[in-house]
């Protein structure tokens, strides 16, 4: 019988939430104009902890692919702070992302339901 290792589990795991991370950050900005560590908060309080060393890169690249733009605004109390927001083409972006997901979802759901007994006779 096969044994599924510990670190098979681990690699499983860490290769769905990286396959999400994302589309959570778009949903994240797709609400409105958001500072990188309100996401992380919100993202912690969902229980999908990510860290400034991996959100950082990944907004610059979403920036640099068309989907986000950002602001500066002067804060009283330290430097300028980098706002992001969605652009058309991030919006674009995400309605497809939300659809697939959606899909994927409800055919993941689907398949990890136990099966009903066959009622025909």
């Amino acid at each position: 019988m096969f044994q599924f290792k510990a670190m098979d589990i681990q690699n499983t795991q860490s290769q769905m939430r990286k396959g999400v991370l994302e589309f959570c950050i778009l949903s994240i900005i797709n609400r409105g104009e958001v500072y990188p560590s309100d996401i992380i908060d919100q993202m912690k309080a969902a229980n999908l902890h990510i860290l400034e060393g991996t959100l950082y890169p990944l907004l610059t690249r979403l920036k640099n692919a068309g989907l986000l733009n950002y602001r500066w605004v002067e804060s009283v109390s330290g430097p300028p702070r980098k706002y992001f927001v969605m652009t058309d083409a991030g919006k674009e972006a995400f309605s497809v992302l939300l659809q697939t997901w959606n899909d994927m979802a409800n055919a993941v759901s689907l398949l990890t339901q136990p099966p009903t007994p066959n009622t025909e006779a």
